[in-house]
């Protein structure tokens, strides 16, 4: 499943504590319901089970005070952004985000891999993959019998 987040990519926020209760920054909570939208509205709800790959891939607007040359630099990706927020912090947010929706729970994404680039339209691109149940598991469930 694919779908795409507009927008400027953000990072998952640190949790804060304030007079001995935690609490998730408002800016987090704004961007984890935007991704929620974007997901349900390209996917009709669609849900994984299982062993998931996530692939995101980071798309940053490009400084209106870059040159003509880093400019095209920057759109072939033969510069790409080294810049906050921090690729795993952007994995989580959407991963998170995603929990009991497009999957039971971020757990089972046994392979995640984040991608940073610079394009004239920000925006986050996701793609999720159900993996084949391993071998082992399939004859188990002919048997009847089960992994741990």
């Amino acid at each position: 499943m694919k779908f795409i987040i507009p927008g400027e990519p953000k990072a998952k926020g640190r949790h804060r504590t304030s007079n001995g209760h935690s609490y998730t920054p408002d800016n987090t909570v704004l961007y984890e319901n935007w991704i929620k939208q974007c997901y349900l509205q390209a996917t009709n709800k669609e849900r994984l089970e299982g062993q998931i790959e996530a692939h995101i891939k980071a798309f940053f607007s490009i400084p209106k005070s870059t040159t003509k040359g880093k400019r095209e630099l920057m759109l072939s990706g033969g510069i790409r952004p080294v810049k906050k927020p921090d690729w795993d912090n952007i994995g989580k947010v959407v991963c998170d985000a995603l929990n009991k929706l497009a999957y039971g729970d971020d757990s089972g994404i046994v392979t995640g891999i984040v991608e940073k680039w610079y394009s004239d339209e920000p925006r986050v691109e996701v793609e999720l993959i159900q993996l084949e149940t391993p071998v082992i598991e399939k004859l188990a469930k002919k048997k009847k019998v089960k992994v741990k």
